[in-house]
């Protein structure tokens, strides 16, 4: 399994249109139906930063997240929107949980 983890801040006149990408992002992977991937995104209180939770079930499935048009979008416009952070990205083990994700 792989989970990754991406924290960023964006504009607070971005964070609107990373909400409608992020959407879509959802949107095409619901639709993918694929069951190596989880896909969480959250908004801090302060409106404009996020975190990406991801959990994998491998690499390939990641690249599946990564090749979605929606995803090149997202990415995209991202790093073109003068972030006030930009992405970090995280490389997570699991120590346990209440749900089991790829069996």
């Amino acid at each position: 399994m792989k989970i990754v983890r991406v924290h960023y801040t964006t504009t607070t006149e971005f964070a609107p249109r990373n909400k409608e990408n992020i959407a879509r992002i959802v949107k095409e992977l619901k639709a993918l139906n694929h069951p190596g991937i989880q896909y969480s995104t959250y908004i801090l209180p302060d409106g404009k930063t996020f975190m990406h939770l991801d959990h994998f079930e491998n690499e390939e499935a990641h690249q599946v997240l990564t090749g979605l048009e929606s995803f090149k979008k997202f990415d995209t416009e991202l790093w073109s929107s003068q972030l006030e952070t930009e992405p970090k990205l995280e490389l997570l083990s699991l120590v346990a949980a209440t749900t089991e994700f790829f069996k």
